[in-house]
């Protein structure tokens, strides 16, 4: 059911005013369509066009056929212009419009009814009621067949290319939702026979959103997508309307490429193949214009073999998004184009063909998609695209052989790939062990730098987790170890086993582990899991002395901690030879020169000034800090230790002592601050206890006389030893001593 409105200048419509109006309708117009319709309802003659026709001008003024959308109804809206109106001015028109219900429309497109019969050419008597219109009847001469002799007939450059380009713009704004396609000509039939053309070429649904008028004034303004207009009309807006795709229609065919689809529909013309067109609108999907899968579709149906892997993909995508809905026919047409299809396109195939039963066609397709996947596998430059292809063959149910797989991965590790990770992930369960496998001998053939590139810290983490296959690539399989036990010390035991069960040279990866010394602790773990195999690797074996070393500094405290003494002892047990050997007894020797009684702690500390091969570092730190320590010990106790040490070892003690004194008191300057006088007066005690033992140290006498001999000091000393005789008599002696020298001189 349709309804009808006309519209022109009259002295006295319905209303009794004058002017453009409404003059008729149909009865029971639905609310809002008058209102909806008013927007169009305009008319602008051509700028070239006579100002002032007569009645045999004014035939030769575009019609203007317009159809739109009016709140979900189909809007038809022809326009002629009457030159006059009733008082005898220039600028009347008369619009014809026909407002349907929206399935009025249904199986028809909206340019078959460019000359339909029940348009008007002038407006009706001012007291005429309009009939409903129950059926809309297309108009002659705009039939498929009646234009695909007109273009066959067509002189005018190559009309199938034209269309072609005509038919990719138009998709393209329904796609877009927005733009519009511009015809150019002084010929209004000319436009609307390409407005019907194109119509033809799309979808029935595609069809019923290509808004389009067929003469327009103002092409720059209008809601329309396919807009015609005049060339004089176009000259003068044409630079405002840069956004618009024009074609001039005297000009012949743009240049450029068209798409799959536009160039099936122009073939489909050239035919004509009328069962193609609808064959393509059959299999497009209803929302997509573009329609580049329904035509490489078709094509393949049809056993074109100029389909590109792009339009393969298209097709393929179309099958997956339109699933049952493919048509029966196309299962029978695909099944001799299936050994020259692609990849995607077979797979897709082949699970929309089992789904809808097609047996033939899975089939087929299965057996095409593992050729193909043969073939990527032999192609593959990327572990990804080899998980992509065995992916591909598990849905299509097709078994792969694993030394394909292993073959393809190999390659694509010795170009240094480091996509396992994603690899691994997308791989088929029951091919993993073969892409792995593939992996590790791909790494251990290839190049040094391309395996570092592909020993990324994830990769190795993965690889970690599959040590035991490790063992059949020891290149790769130090590398991924040494990764690993650097990055998680609480691994680097772990991984020393794993290393060390490896054939070849390890050095360079434990060393890699190790480059951070261990604690006390984990050397003496390291000792318990593998003293064994330390001894013939340098850089275990050197371990036990850099974890001592780093202990001694500074001034030797970490020696003393229970810790680096059980791993001292630890050491001698498992690696009594050596310098790690030497440098545990060394080790312990500081500890019994800090904790023995003089006579022992005397001959710990010979030990420590005696080191010959230990570590000299650690010799030196271990020297220097039992000093210290030593320093904090009574008189009696210092004393008698100098006593006991030999000559060299004492003075080098002394020495110590000496500078550990602070700067006031080493000097013998004075006033002396807090414990300064206490220290000085005690290495002062220890040197004349020496003297009551015969023993001396030169050096430090020569000290201790030249601190003592000062008035302050001399007085403070004398208090401090008035219950010691003996003490006092050798200090005098030593003073009197460094007079008599004095005097001799």
């Amino acid at each position: 059911m349709a309804w009808q409105l006309h519209y022109t200048s009259a002295r006295s419509g319905p209303t009794g005013r004058a002017g453009f109006q409404f003059v008729a309708e149909t009865p029971g117009l639905p609310d809002g369509v008058r209102a909806g319709v008013t927007p169009y309802l305009s008319y602008r003659p051509p700028p070239d066009a006579p100002p002032s026709p007569d009645d045999s001008e004014l035939g030769l003024f575009p019609v203007s056929l317009l159809y739109d959308r009016v709140d979900g109804r189909p809007l038809l809206l022809r326009c002629r212009y009457l030159g006059r109106d009733y008082s005898g001015r220039y600028g009347n028109f008369f619009a014809h419009a026909v407002v349907a219900e929206p399935d009025e429309l249904e199986g028809l497109r909206p340019a078959e009814l460019w000359h339909a019969p029940h348009w008007a050419h002038l407006p009706a008597p001012e007291t005429a009621v309009l009939d409903t219109l129950d059926e809309l009847t297309p108009g002659a001469a705009l039939d498929p067949e009646s234009l695909a002799a007109w273009l066959a007939e067509s002189g005018q450059g190559d009309p199938y290319a034209l269309l072609g380009h005509l038919v990719d713009a138009v998709a393209g704004v329904l796609g877009q939702g927005h733009g519009r396609v511009v015809l150019v000509s002084d010929d209004v039939e000319l436009i609307a026979r390409w407005i019907a053309v194109v119509s033809y070429s799309l979808p029935v649904t595609a069809a019923a959103r290509l808004s389009f008028v067929t003469y327009t004034a103002d092409p720059d303004g209008a809601a329309q997508r396919l807009v015609g207009t005049t060339p004089a009309i176009w000259a003068a807006v044409r630079h405002r309307a840069s956004h618009a795709r024009a074609f001039d229609l005297r000009e012949g065919t743009p240049a450029g490429r068209t798409s799959r689809f536009a160039r099936t529909v122009a073939g489909c013309w050239r035919g004509p193949d009328f069962a193609g067109l609808d064959a393509l609108g059959e299999l497009a999907p209803l929302d997509d214009p573009a329609q580049e899968g329904a035509a490489a579709l078709l094509a393949l149906c049809r056993g074109d073999a100029t389909v590109t892997a792009a339009e393969e993909g298209a097709a393929a995508e179309l099958l997956s998004r339109r699933g049952s809905g493919i048509p029966e026919w196309v299962w029978r047409d695909l099944v001799p184009g299936v050994p020259s299809m692609g990849l995607d396109l077979a797979l897709a195939l082949h699970e929309r063909a089992r789904a809808a039963g097609a047996a033939d066609v899975a089939r087929q397709c299965s057996l095409r998609v593992g050729e193909r996947v043969s073939d990527a596998l032999a192609e593959a430059a990327g572990l990804a695209e080899i998980t992509a292809a065995a992916g591909i063959a598990e849905r299509a149910g097709v078994g792969l052989d694993p030394a394909e797989v292993a073959a393809a991965a190999a390659r694509c590790a010795r170009r240094g790939d480091a996509g396992l990770g994603a690899a691994l992930a997308g791989c088929p369960a029951g091919l993993r062990d073969a892409l792995l496998g593939g992996v590790l001998s791909g790494l251990a053939e290839a190049g040094e730098r391309e395996r570092a590139a592909a020993l990324t810290p994830g990769n190795c983490d993965l690889l970690h987790a599959h040590s035991e296959r490790l063992r059949a690539a020891p290149a790769v399989g130090g590398a991924v170890l040494a990764s690993v036990g650097r990055r998680y010390p609480e691994r680097r035991i772990q991984v020393t086993g794993e290393l060390l069960r490896l054939d070849g040279d390890v050095d360079a990866a434990l060393d890699e582990v190790w480059r951070v010394p261990p604690s006390a602790g984990e050397c003496a773990d390291l000792l318990d899991a593998h003293g064994d195999a330390m001894a013939a690797r340098a850089p275990l074996a050197g371990l036990p002395s850099r974890t001592f070393t780093r202990l001694a500094f500074p001034g030797g405290d970490g020696l003393a901690e229970p810790a680096a003494l059980r791993l001292a002892e630890r050491v001698r047990e498992v690696l009594p030879d050596g310098r790690a050997g030497r440098d545990a007894a060394l080790v312990q020797a500081y500890g019994a020169a800090i904790t023995a009684g003089p006579a022992r702690a005397a001959r710990a500390l010979a030990q420590i000034a005696d080191a010959g091969d230990a570590t000299p570092q650690l010799a030196g730190e271990a020297f220097v800090g039992a000093a210290r320590r030593l320093c904090r010990r009574p008189p009696a106790f210092r004393a008698e230790l100098l006593a006991a040490l030999p000559a060299p070892v004492r003075a080098r003690l002394g020495e110590r002592w000496t500078e550990e004194l602070p700067g006031r008191a080493r000097s013998g300057r004075a006033p002396l601050r807090g414990g300064e006088a206490e220290q000085r007066n005690d290495l002062v005690e220890v040197v004349l206890r020496m003297r009551t033992r015969g023993a001396s140290e030169p050096a430090l006498e020569g000290w201790a006389r030249a601190a003592a001999g000062r008035w302050l000091a001399g007085r403070q000393l004398d208090v401090r030893l008035e219950r010691s005789p003996r003490l006092r008599a050798a200090l005098r002696d030593l003073l009197a001593e460094g007079d008599s020298s004095r005097g001799g001189r």
